[in-house]
């Protein structure tokens, strides 16, 4: 870490906001809507001005290009049999929302029940429906479980394909039950995916949150920027040093730094300021400001298992890809009607089931796709086939984010740990098998469904499937958990019910590292969600801080 002089940022912030992906463009329009707070965010990537970040198909093309990508990567994990993973995080204004799969989802109402239940007042179902409809601009208005106004435009999905219509039967034939509205806090059933677009375009936080506001006054962005420590006082936060073409520059604050860099780089961030376990940091010779064990611990995320079949009689995305004709004509329909398949998120159709008959609820999502390809980033195949992925929606295998050398730059140790608890692996086990069920269903049948993966010669007990389940398991980009909240008494909580850092003053953590356990289905608008509820309390306690100092002047 470099020890030149730092060049002092002009102006005077009441708050610093690190970070402009998800939470951070809802924080910095929620922070300055007063007109009075003067608010600095800082974003390490730049500008949404690349095509693909709007058209929808364009994750194909931003994952894995370093214009949008971090291009992380994780260690080698012991339960994917050796195989390490790329871990795309967005590195743009609206971070991953400019990069994900769109796919609105709140997750399970008992998975905040949960929250409560840990001893986290204010964060039930009950607490937060309120705060999803408020940022919910939905295509059904105002519902009981919707809102019409909010900027976070929520739409049907604007292309369907005979083939997943045949999969949402087969799911129904196999007693899992239609629904048309998968955020109601039951999420149990088969349904096409609600999206994050508005007329045929992604929908990012940028785009909803943050640029409408930048003529603001009193909001500041600046692109382009590394974050290399949080400044402390003692122990209060008073601003971050930053680089920035080449010139290493302090910001100040008056009230709070915020850290919304996402499950992977705020904690980054705060073990490069000396918040973390002690051992680790003495590891990367970091002088200990905080030792706060939980920084980088509790890593949760969603593994799937990415099985494909190949189907005949029916059209996927492969046949088109492949054609120049088709790809003409659906740059046509798009350009023309913001329809057909350049308007599809990654996954179009979704079910919610229980991979086995002891789970209370749901516990597997299927991503249900007309596509198949290797990985992303690489050329769909040239056969006809599905792909049917399935993941463990609440995991049970804890992994962690250490900083590999004390340089900001240095990307850190990624360790997701997958599959390392016997839970994890029955899962995925059972998970296999709902598959091959779910594939032999009359609906299908006209279509002939071949296992091209994990394969027909894989049998059909539990080793042969939980390492079939590391041969075929990878990510679907919902790390979250590094920096949970939890109450007092817990050594690994790390922040607040209110997301204050424990044992610190003036700084905060508000992104998806807060979860103290995964939601059940996709993360970016629980993310959000966090994010609106977290401003609130940022301003709740501004004003409380305030009148206590004018009385205090009094």
């Amino acid at each position: 870490m470099s020890q030149e002089a730092a060049t002092r940022l002009e102006g005077d912030f009441d708050y610093i906001v690190v970070g402009a992906g998800s939470a951070g463009c809802v924080l910095a329009n929620r922070l300055s809507g007063d007109g009075r707070s003067r608010v600095l965010i800082l974003e390490a990537g730049g500008r949404d001005n690349w095509i693909w970040f709007h058209i929808p198909v364009g994750y194909l093309f931003t994952m894995g290009d370093p214009r949008a990508d971090w291009m992380f990567q994780t260690e080698k994990e012991p339960g994917l049999n050796g195989r390490a993973l790329n871990y795309p995080r967005g590195k743009v204004i609206g971070g991953c929302s400019a990069i994900n799969g769109m796919i609105s989802m709140r997750g399970q109402a008992l998975d905040y029940d949960h929250w409560r239940q840990l001893g986290l007042p204010g964060w039930s179902w009950d607490d937060v429906r309120p705060i999803f409809k408020k940022l919910d601009g939905h295509f059904l208005g105002d519902t009981e479980h919707h809102g019409g106004s909010g900027e976070w435009r929520v739409e049907q999905p604007r292309v369907q394909w005979d083939v997943l219509n045949a999969v949402a039967k087969a799911a129904v034939e196999m007693g899992i039950p239609a629904t048309s509205d998968f955020n109601t806090g039951d999420n149990n059933g088969v349904s096409y995916f609600h999206v994050n677009q508005k007329r045929g375009l992604r929908m990012s936080a940028a785009k909803a949150f943050l640029k409408p506001v930048l003529n603001r006054n009193n909001l500041r962005l600046e692109t382009g920027v590394l974050v290399e420590k949080v400044v402390f006082e003692g122990k209060r936060a008073v601003g971050v040093l930053f680089r920035q073409d080449g010139r290493l520059v302090e910001a100040r604050a008056r009230g709070e730094v915020i850290l919304s860099a996402g499950a992977i780089g705020s904690p980054q961030i705060l073990q490069l300021s000396g918040v973390g376990a002690a051992n680790w940091l003495s590891d990367v010779g970091i002088a200990v400001v905080h030792d706060k064990p939980g920084v980088g611990s509790n890593l949760q995320d969603h593994l799937q298992q990415r099985a494909i079949f190949k189907v005949q009689g029916v059209k996927t995305l492969n046949e088109t890809y492949h054609s120049l004709v088709r790809r003409a004509l659906m740059g046509v329909e798009y350009a023309l009607l913001q329809r057909g398949p350049l308007t599809m998120a990654p996954s179009q159709l979704g079910i919610f089931t229980k991979s086995s008959p002891e789970h209370e609820r749901p516990n597997i999502q299927f991503h249900v796709q007309p596509l198949s390809l290797d990985k992303f980033g690489e050329p769909l195949h040239r056969f006809p086939a599905i792909t049917i992925s399935a993941c463990n929606l609440r995991p049970t295998s804890r992994g962690t984010i250490r900083l590999r050398s004390r340089e900001p730059s240095d990307k850190p140790v990624i360790a997701p740990n997958y599959l390392a608890t016997y839970e994890d692996r029955i899962v995925a086990a059972d998970a296999i098998r709902v598959t091959r069920r779910l594939m032999q269903q009359p609906a299908l049948q006209p279509y002939r469904p071949e296992e091209f993966l994990p394969g027909p010669a894989v049998g059909d007990d539990d080793a042969s499937l939980a390492k079939a389940a590391g041969d075929i398991g990878t990510t679907i980009f919902h790390p979250v958990g590094t920096a949970k909240m939890g109450i007092a008494s817990d050594p690994m909580a790390v922040v607040d019910e209110r997301l204050r850092v424990r044992g610190l003053q003036g700084l905060r953590v508000i992104d998806a590292s807060i979860m103290p356990t995964i939601t059940s289905g996709n993360t970016n608008t629980p993310t959000m969600m966090i994010a609106e509820k977290a401003a609130r309390m940022v301003i709740e306690d501004g004003r409380s801080t305030q009148a206590a100092a004018e009385v205090a002047a009094s």
